[in-house]
């Protein structure tokens, strides 16, 4: 079984992130959403209502899980049987920044392989920071997420 795994700190979870995983599945017989916990960031919001978020967003897909996880990426996809990471590129930035991680993930653990996906032209210019600070501001965000953002929390 091909078991991709999909990481990140999905905060929150966008129309983008939401792409990348509706193709992957023509790839991969199961993709798994791993909500990672990044040490040098403060997440906007909790990780429980996101897992909850994105589980509701895939109701109906039986081929998508998601679960939380703390340390390593490559460690966490040996821990699921997973073979490969899923990733999406919005541009070359993005490729220098996965290039590097895929690097690192690879050496950390060699049966495990990186495929990167292009974002959907259309949904290039999302990313998640900038959907909460949109979102902080009390702007609206619901073009940008497949869900209803909680209340806003005053900047």
């Amino acid at each position: 079984m091909r078991i991709a795994l999909f990481p990140g700190s999905f905060d929150p979870f966008t129309n983008g992130h939401l792409d990348v995983v509706r193709r992957g599945t023509d790839l991969f017989d199961h993709i798994i959403i791993a909500i990672g916990n990044n040490s040098s960031k403060q997440r906007y919001l909790p990780v429980e209502q996101m897992v909850a978020t994105i589980e509701e967003v895939f109701k109906d897909e039986p081929r998508v899980s998601v679960q939380a996880y703390k340390g390593l990426t490559a460690d966490f996809a040996r821990e699921t049987g997973a073979r490969y990471l899923l990733r999406g590129l919005r541009n070359t930035t993005d490729f220098e920044y996965e290039n590097t991680i895929a690097q690192a993930n690879r050496h950390v653990n060699p049966e495990l392989e990186t495929v990167f996906l292009i974002t959907s032209p259309a949904l290039a210019a999302i990313s998640s920071t900038i959907i909460r600070e949109i979102h902080r501001f009390g702007g609206n965000v619901d073009d940008f997420v497949p869900f209803q953002m909680p209340p806003a929390t005053p900047a």
